[in-house]
C-alpha cells in the first residue's frame, strides 16, 4: 500500500474555540442557550475558571453484563486525573457496552451500533478531545470507527488483559485454554467434577482475554495505528502499570486537544500499513481482518484483503503468544510489549509515522529493542514461526476472498480433499453434530452457511466442535469452512469469511453432502470440485430461498445494509469519502 502522508501544522486550541463555547442546542435563540448551558452547569459545580479550560470527554462502557470491564471505574478516575493535572476538566459519558459472552446471537452484530452510537455522541456533545476507553472485543474497533470519521482529537485506552491462573500445575488463561479443556471433556479425558474445577481457575482476573485473541489483537493494533500511547496495549488490568498508563493518557489528551490533532491525520495509509505488518507477527485474531477493512473504509484508505496476504506472505510469527505460541499477554507485556515488538520489526515498518504520542515511530523507538534475556517476541532472525500466519484464500468457494489462521491450524490439515458435510445454520450444526448417523470421519470437511452478516450478524460459530465420536477417538481438528467468524482465542484448521456469504448467493449456498471440498493454504486456494454445468444446474433448479430480514429495529436496518466481510461488515451508508485514490500495490510486503 502507498503511505499517506499525515497532515503537519496541527492548530493550536484557543478559548473561542473551546467546545463549550460552540455546538449549542437549537432552541432559536444562541444568546439563550449559552445562558442555559452555564446555568445548568453551575448547578453542577462549574465556573467560568472551569469553563475556560479544555472539556474532554471519557467513554464509560461499564456494566455488569461485561465483567471484562470490572476495573473500568478504577481507570476513569486515573484518567480524570491525568486530564485535571494537565489542566483540562474531564467529563465522562456513557456507551453501550459490549460483552462477548453476554449478547445473543453475537457481539459483532452490534459493533456498527456502538460505533454509530460514539460518533454521534462525541460530534453531539460539547468536548474539545475524548479518551475512548474500551477493551472486549468489539469495543475497540467500533471505537477506532467512530474516531476515524469524527473530527475531535481522541486517544485510546484499555482495561488490559486478565492475569493467568493455574489448575493442577496447569496455567490457564482465557479463553483460549477454555476451548482446550472443553474439547478434552469431550474427548472424556476430564470429567464433570475436573471441569467444574477448571471453569473457576480459568478467568482468574477482571480484564480481556490475556491471549493473543481479538481483544489483544485489537488493543496491540490500536497502538500500532498511533491512536494509543507506547505501552498500553499489554498492560495487565489488575496492575498499576495499568493505572499509570491511564493518567498518562488522560494527560496526553489535553495536550492533543489544545493541539488539534485529530484522528484522520493519524489513521493513514502508513498507519494501516504497519498494522498489517504487526497483525501477520503476532499471529492476530482473524477477526482484526474484518474489524481493520472497516476502520480503513471509515477512513477513507483503501485497503483490502490481498493487502493482509502480501503482509503475511512477508512477516514472521515473532511472538509466542497463544493461540499461535505457547505464552500469555502478561509474558509480552513483561518483554516489553508493543514497543519491543515494534522495534524488532522495524526495518519492516514506516517509521516516519506520526501518532498520538507527538512523536514519529522511529523517535519513539530510539533506544529500544526486544531483550535477549527473553524469548517471547522474537526478531526477523530467530522467528516463532514461519511467515504466513494469517492467509487469505480465493476460489469456488469464496470469490471474493476467505481467510485463515495458519499460524493456529493443523500443518498436516493444509492441504485437504475430502466430502463434504453441510450444516444450513448454527443451530443446525448445533443439532446435528453429534449424530453418529452421519457416519463422519476426520477426513469430511465441515461446511457451515448462513452465518454471515446479512444472515446472522456473523457470529462466532465457525470454529464447530469435533464430533463427539471422533473427539473420544482423539481427533482434535478438522477442516472447516464457513462464512461465519470464530474467537480470536480459538485454534484449528478453519476457513472463514467466505465472500460472497450463502445468504446473498455466495457459493457455499450450492454445497451438497459428498461434495468434495480441496483446502490448499500454500496456494491461497479453497474450492468446491464440482463442474460448472452441475452448479449451474443446482442454481437453476433449488434457488436459494431470499433471507427473510428481522422486522424492526436495528436489526433489521443491520441485515438491509450491512455490507460484506470482505468489506468490513460495516454498514454501506457510512463508508468515508476516499482521502486518497486506489492504494497502488507495491508488490511483496505492501
Amino acid at each position: 500500500m502507498t503511505p499517506v502522508p499525515a497532515t503537519v501544522g496541527w492548530q493550536t486550541l484557543t478559548d473561542d474555540s473551546l467546545a463549550i463555547e460552540n455546538g449549542y442546542a437549537a432552541y432559536g435563540d444562541p444568546g439563550f442557550s449559552r445562558y442555559l448551558r452555564r446555568a445548568i452547569l453551575a448547578s453542577a459545580g462549574y465556573d467560568g475558571d472551569d469553563l475556560s479550560r479544555p472539556l474532554i470527554g471519557i467513554t464509560d462502557l461499564t456494566s455488569d453484563f461485561n465483567p471484562c470491564h470490572a476495573r473500568m471505574p478504577e481507570l476513569i478516575e486515573a484518567i480524570k486525573r491525568g486530564v485535571l493535572e494537565a489542566g483540562g476538566v474531564p467529563f465522562v459519558f456513557p456507551t453501550m457496552s459490549l460483552g462477548e459472552s453476554f449478547l445473543t446471537p453475537t457481539s459483532m452484530l452490534y459493533r456498527n451500533l456502538l460505533a454509530m452510537e460514539t460518533e454521534e455522541l462525541v460530534r453531539a456533545q460539547p468536548m474539545d478531545g475524548v479518551v475512548l476507553l474500551g477493551g472486549c472485543d468489539k469495543t475497540v474497533p467500533a471505537q477506532l470507527m467512530a474516531a476515524a470519521v469524527t473530527n475531535v482529537p481522541a486517544i485510546l485506552e484499555v482495561v488490559g488483559p486478565t492475569m493467568t491462573g493455574s489448575w493442577r500445575g496447569n496455567r490457564l488463561g482465557a479463553c483460549t485454554d477454555c476451548r482446550r479443556f472443553w474439547s478434552e471433556y469431550r474427548g472424556g479425558t476430564i470429567d464433570d467434577g475436573e471441569i467444574a474445577e477448571v471453569e473457576s481457575s480459568l478467568v482468574n482476573t477482571a480484564g480481556t482475554c490475556t491471549v493473543m485473541g481479538t481483544a489483544s489483537s485489537m488493543a496491540v493494533l490500536a497502538e500500532t495505528l498511533g491512536m494509543m500511547l507506547p505501552g498500553g496495549a499489554s498492560a495487565p488490568s489488575p496492575t498499576g502499570a495499568r493505572l499509570r498508563h491511564a493518567t498518562a493518557t488522560g494527560r496526553r489528551a489535553v495536550e492533543l486537544a489544545r493541539e488539534r490533532v485529530t484522528p484522520g491525520q493519524i489513521l493513514t495509509g502508513a498507519a494501516f500499513d504497519n498494522a498489517l505488518r504487526v497483525l501477520a507477527a503476532i499471529g492476530g485474531s482473524t477477526n482484526a481482518v474484518v474489524h481493520l477493512l472497516a476502520i480503513a473504509r471509515r477512513a477513507g484508505v483503501d485497503l483490502r484483503l490481498d493487502d493482509f496476504d502480501t503482509a503475511a506472505r512477508k512477516i514472521p510469527l515473532l511472538v509466542d503468544v497463544k493461540p499461535s505460541g505457547e505464552l500469555y499477554m502478561e509474558d509480552f507485556h513483561h518483554a516489553g510489549g508493543v514497543p519491543a515488538l515494534l522495534a524488532a520489526l522495524a526495518s519492516e515498518l514506516d517509521l516516519d509515522h506520526l501518532g498520538v504520542s507527538g512523536r514519529t515511530l522511529g523517535e519513539q523507538l530510539a533506544g529500544t529493542e526486544p531483550g535477549t534475556w527473553q524469548r517471547t517476541i522474537r526478531t526477523l532472525d530467530d522467528p516463532v514461526g514461519p511467515t504466513g500466519a494469517l492467509a487469505a484464500l480465493y476460489g469456488s468457494l469464496a470469490p471474493d476472498g476467505a481467510v485463515i489462521k495458519a499460524s493456529a491450524a493443523s500443518p498436516e490439515l493444509l492441504r485437504h480433499e475430502g466430502p463434504a458435510v453441510v450444516f444450513d445454520s448454527p443451530e443446525d450444526a448445533a443439532a446435528r453434530l453429534d449424530d453418529p448417523s452421519l457416519g463422519l470421519t476426520r477426513d469430511h470437511v465441515l461446511v457451515l452457511r448462513n452465518a454471515g452478516p446479512v444472515a446472522a450478524g456473523m457470529p462466532e460459530a465457525g470454529s464447530l466442535r469435533i464430533p463427539r465420536h471422533l473427539a473420544e477417538q482423539g481427533v482434535r481438528d478438522m477442516v472447516r469452512v464457513s462464512d461465519a467468524r470464530m474467537s480470536g482465542t480459538s485454534y484449528g484448521t478453519v476457513v472463514l469469511h467466505c465472500a460472497p456469504e450463502s445468504a446473498a448467493g455466495g457459493p457455499l449456498s450450492l454445497v451438497r453432502d459428498g461434495d468434495i471440498v480441496r483446502l490448499d493454504v500454500p496456494a491461497r486456494r479453497i474450492d468446491l470440485l464440482v463442474d460448472e454445468a452441475e452448479l449451474d444446474r443446482r442454481r437453476a433448479a433449488a434457488a436459494p430461498a431470499p433471507v427473510r430480514p428481522p422486522e424492526r429495529g436495528w436489526r433489521r436496518l443491520y441485515a438491509e445494509t450491512v455490507t460484506s466481510a470482505s468489506d468490513g461488515a460495516d454498514l454501506a451508508f457510512l463508508a468515508a469519502v476516499p482521502r486518497t485514490a486506489a492504494v497502488a500495490d507495491q508488490g511483496e510486503g505492501s
